[in-house]
């Protein structure tokens, strides 16, 4: 471990004398003013070579507006002076894994996202590849949830009847990377644990897959990557432990939390007041600041955002597998270049590329980096053009200086237990990351209260029925028995009025427009929602009984329709996201 006076002085050669440095428990603490935010990560990069447990840099950027968080238009006393043995801060996969592991424990869970569904950030704006391990350092956190998690879908993608292929990877390369590339990667895949790997020369690639270009010498194929859609993953996890008696509360920001004796007594939010025993943090791109509502912020988030493009079905047959081809340049930074991935819905995703920059909620997309995009993969499969561009996404890791996760308990605040950090492979991870922080929270819980296993915990969710999954036969007695599932909504991806129904009568219902989109799919296919939009919200405001002026698109605030027309049959549009929608 490296003397802060000496990170101090690194930093100041490199960035700025105006920063200092300190210690600040195990970690250290940057303060001061400098002109960019590169600058700011670059502070931070350097003072995680210290050998310290965590940066906490609270540097600032001369004229740098940051929006504040987005937070959720309802307050209310829903939950003012409500008990429970556990409550878990965030609702993405590392939130809604935990909370159907800790559902196997005869304790009351209670789990707040500030959005209005599961999944809105990074675990809905991703690849949906499980990972092998291949990427993540030998030793790290990340390099061991990874592999662990990758193995365990098998079983989880069963259970809560996610769909879910091991398509396996192809990691390719050209002469001038080849002598470099296969010591390294035989090396990691050993040191990771990684099975099955094999190096193909040109002709088994080519065999493998044919559409991918001849400008190759070789590469590893890796049998363990998987795909599956990481919402849906996201939301079966959250099903199910709503069914073994999970409660969530949506909308729900966590503004404070009061301490004493050094332990959480209390966490304000904006619908009450709630007393927990033990609380889990796994806020994502903001469980930095939600640790240092507890006064244990020994670490800190700095945004990397990510660009997606999302190409037409039409073109899925041109790949059975993820292909990569990493440059030198990308085996430098903390991202592992990006490649074609084939989904588990035939769509072909390309991307995502990488690039720091400080706003946490910023899912704009940028024509230059979409351009880059294209023009380092296109090549890889000849018979893609920007013609079958369907649309584009962009999402943002939570990403710390140390570059791996956070998973144990606080070591300051005794009820404090952090899922934090988690960024890719985070979706790969999320299973043996549950686990993990499971184990912990009932050794904590175990010592202040009798903790028992539930008898009766049911590990299996239904998913809801796909009509364009049956067979003819099928298909028809499905429809026979619901003759909703015979009227189809959504042309794009043949989603019929009965799944529209189901989702919204889940366990978790979707009460929006894009909560339908990711539960059933209707609005992802090549006219983006053109067609099917205004019939999804007609089937929400019979079903929910909702005024069609206050059905959202993702939320209070963005309601898609202002009020009726003098016929009072005609609804007005507003515009949503910079683009008009069609009138009802």
């Amino acid at each position: 471990m490296r003397k802060v006076v000496d990170i101090e002085k690194d930093i100041k050669k490199e960035i700025s004398k105006d920063i200092t440095c300190t210690q600040w428990h195990s970690s250290v603490l940057l303060e001061g003013v400098v002109d960019t935010w590169d600058e700011v990560v670059l502070a931070g990069k350097i003072a995680a070579k210290g050998g310290y447990k965590g940066v906490v840099n609270k540097l600032e950027v001369k004229n740098l507006n940051i929006p504040d968080m987005k937070k959720p238009l309802i307050s209310d006393n829903i939950l003012d002076k409500k008990r429970v043995d556990v409550l878990i801060i965030g609702g993405g996969i590392t939130g809604a894994s935990i909370a159907r592991e800790l559902s196997k424990w005869n304790v009351s869970i209670l789990l707040v996202d500030k959005e209005e569904d599961l999944a809105i950030h990074a675990s809905s704006r991703n690849d949906g590849m499980i990972h092998p391990g291949i990427s993540p350092k030998p030793g790290s956190k990340r390099a061991k949830f990874n592999v662990k998690g990758n193995k365990m879908y098998s079983r989880i993608a069963k259970e809560l009847d996610v769909p879910f292929r091991r398509i396996g990877s192809l990691i390719l390369f050209d002469k001038k990377f080849m002598r470099l590339a296969m010591p390294f990667i035989k090396r990691r895949a050993k040191l990771n644990g990684i099975e099955g790997i094999e190096y193909l020369n040109r002709k088994k690639i080519l065999e493998l897959e044919p559409s991918i270009t001849e400008n190759i010498t070789g590469g590893f194929y890796i049998p363990s990557t998987g795909v599956l859609s990481p919402y849906k993953m996201t939301i079966a996890y959250g099903e199910n432990a709503v069914l073994n008696g999970v409660e969530i509360s949506f909308n729900t920001l966590v503004k404070s939390m009061e301490k004493k004796h050094g332990k959480i007594i209390s966490v304000k939010t904006n619908r009450g007041t709630i007393c927990p025993k033990v609380v889990i943090n796994a806020g994502g791109i903001y469980s930095d600041k939600i640790a240092d509502m507890a006064d244990d912020m020994f670490f800190t988030i700095h945004p990397r955002k990510g660009e997606i493009i999302l190409i037409d079905k039409k073109k899925g047959e041109l790949l059975d597998t993820v292909v990569a081809k990493p440059s030198i340049g990308s085996t430098k930074g903390n991202t592992k270049g990006g490649g074609i991935v084939k989904t588990i819905d035939d769509n072909l995703l390309i991307g995502p590329d990488a690039y720091e920059q400080p706003y946490r909620e910023d899912y704009t997309t940028n024509r230059d980096n979409i351009s880059n995009l294209m023009e380092k993969f296109l090549p890889l499969l000849p018979k893609l053009s920007s013609k079958d561009v369907i649309t584009y996404m962009a999402g943002t890791r939570a990403s710390t200086y140390e570059e791996d996760f956070i998973i144990e308990a606080s070591e300051y605040v005794a009820n404090l237990i952090h899922a934090a950090g988690i960024q890719s492979p985070g979706l790969a991870s999320a299973p043996a990351i549950s686990e993990e922080i499971e184990k912990i929270t009932i050794e904590k819980l175990s010592k202040i209260t009798n903790v028992k296993r539930k008898e009766n915990w049911n590990p299996i969710r239904k998913g809801i029925p796909r009509l364009n999954d049956m067979d003819i036969g099928k298909r028809n007695k499905f429809i026979k028995n619901n003759p909703n599932y015979g009227e189809i909504v959504c042309r794009c991806e043949e989603i019929s009025k009965g799944e529209i129904i189901e989702a919204i009568h889940a366990p978790i219902p979707a009460k929006t427009v894009d909560g339908i989109k990711k539960r059933v799919r209707p609005g992802m296919g090549r006219c983006q929602g053109g067609f099917c939009m205004p019939f999804i919200t007609k089937i929400i405001e019979d079903e929910l009984g909702t005024d069609m002026t206050k059905i959202t698109k993702k939320g209070k605030g963005s309601e898609l329709l202002v009020n009726k027309t003098k016929d009072n049959n005609i609804y007005e549009s507003r515009e949503v996201g910079g683009q008009e929608h069609e009138r009802v």
